[in-house]
């Protein structure tokens, strides 16, 4: 119980008091049903019972000192007063410590919902470290290392008209014709395909990406990730000896690269 409570209360301290006895049970029949009719209505005494729950064991070794037994008396208020201190601490110890676990579990849903392009790192010191941009990605994908260089039937082309250049290589498959698409020397904004034509002049999409504007496969461009092909793999029904070329189109239909099959 915090000083400022035990203020509040001693308007009437000697029925406040009576907590302590009636924890232990060692008020008479008649002292039971008076501080009973009081708890009923007093939220205040109701609070510093709950405290006391745990405590009847170490109240009644204070209340009952060595030697001969002798009938039990409630501890002195001064003796009361430090014990329902204690609880009231070791009270708003659990509240800062359950405050910590909620601010913890805050941060990491806020790493959750909003962790696009940023980490946010609590510390045990309740301090977040400061935000952390990540790295830009990868500009290619998988498809170079785990397709690309392990074909064995490749072809190439550059348009003269856009400068445009690609290598595509395929491989046979019972399901139809795996494609992997190396292009160069394209700049964006755009939205492109892979287009696979048929001898009997039939098209299919092979594969759809979007060029961002720096462009992949830039020689002398200033940023770093533009110098990389783009590398993008996929699959068409048709089979391998039936195709006749490749174009690589944007999405509104101009070529950029022919590459005959």
């Amino acid at each position: 119980m915090s000083a400022q409570e035990r203020g509040s209360a001693q308007g009437n301290e000697s029925v406040h008091d009576a907590v302590a006895a009636y924890s232990l049970g060692i008020l008479d029949e008649a002292e039971t049903t008076a501080f009973e009719a009081h708890l009923a209505g007093c939220d205040f005494c109701a609070a510093q019972l709950d405290d006391l729950a745990g405590l009847e064991p170490m109240l009644a070794a204070l209340a009952e000192p060595p030697g001969p037994p002798r009938q039990l008396t409630p501890p002195s208020p001064v003796l009361l007063a430090g014990l329902l201190d204690e609880v009231g601490a070791q009270r708003d110890l659990r509240a800062r410590r359950k405050r910590r676990g909620l601010y913890l579990a805050a941060a990491a849903a806020a790493v959750v919902i909003g962790g696009s392009g940023a980490a946010v790192v609590a510390a045990v010191n309740d301090r977040p470290e400061p935000v952390r941009a990540l790295p830009d990605p990868h500009p290619t994908s998988p498809a170079e290392d785990a397709f690309f260089h392990h074909m064995e039937e490749k072809r190439e082309a550059t348009d003269p008209v856009t400068r445009v250049s690609a290598v595509v290589g395929t491989e046979k498959k019972a399901w139809g014709t795996h494609t992997v698409l190396e292009l160069k020397n394209v700049k964006g904004p755009l939205k492109c395909s892979l287009i696979a034509v048929s001898k009997k002049g039939e098209e299919e999409v092979v594969s759809s990406w979007t060029v961002p504007k720096w462009g992949y496969g830039i020689a002398d461009s200033p940023q770093k990730s533009a110098k990389s092909p783009l590398y993008v793999h996929g699959g068409a029904a048709m089979a391998r000896n039936d195709i006749d070329h490749f174009e690589v189109r944007t999405f509104d239909g101009k070529r950029l690269v022919k590459v005959d099959a």
